[in-house]
């Protein structure tokens, strides 16, 4: 039987495939932070950025990243059979199974998660837009929506958070409760 991969290298991994495709986590927290500040006037971009990078703990998440990005690359190399090909290389509208392992990805985040996943599916906020938008050289069938994803999940992991700490639950209760929601 083959030996586990550890998961800070498959950690490791997700984070440095997202860097590669252009997408820094800045940039996920700032449509985090449009997400979020209207329901909170206080919210920093740093939260947003710390929430962010507490979803790519996840592993379901950067399973998922890793499933996304390796398939836009191998559609970028022709290297899909057809009609996958041609679906993923077009983001055929009607295909799905890119927001499919998207959606599945936020539901451990609960419902504020998938609405927002819905919302920003539709309108493409950030760097959504950019990796929407075909340069002719790349393709972001799958990673557009997997940004999307992380976006929604840290969008409602930092409602949550803020929740819990205007209900003045102290913030060592908060992160226990936090530590255990990222087990999977």
């Amino acid at each position: 039987m083959k030996k586990p991969v550890h998961s800070d290298v498959v950690e490791e991994a997700a984070r440095t495939a997202l860097k590669e495709r252009g997408v820094e986590i800045k940039d996920i927290a700032k449509i985090v932070y449009e997400m979020q500040a209207e329901y909170a006037p206080s919210l920093t971009l740093k939260e947003c950025e710390e929430s962010t990078d507490a979803v790519l703990t996840k592993r379901e998440i950067q399973h998922a990243l890793l499933v996304a990005i390796e398939l836009d690359k191998l559609a970028e190399k022709n290297m899909l059979s057809e009609p996958l090909q041609s679906l993923v290389e077009s983001d055929e509208g009607l295909f799905g199974v890119d927001e499919t392992i998207a959606l599945g990805s936020v539901f451990g985040f609960g419902s504020i998660a998938v609405t927002t996943f819905g919302y920003l599916d539709k309108q493409k906020n950030g760097i959504i837009q950019k990796l929407d938008t075909r340069d002719g050289k790349h393709v972001h069938t799958f990673l557009d929506d997997l940004v999307a994803s992380i976006a929604s999940s840290a969008s409602a992991r930092l409602a949550h958070r803020l929740r819990d700490l205007e209900e003045g639950r102290k913030k060592s209760d908060i992160k226990k409760r936090e530590d255990e929601e990222l087990i999977g």
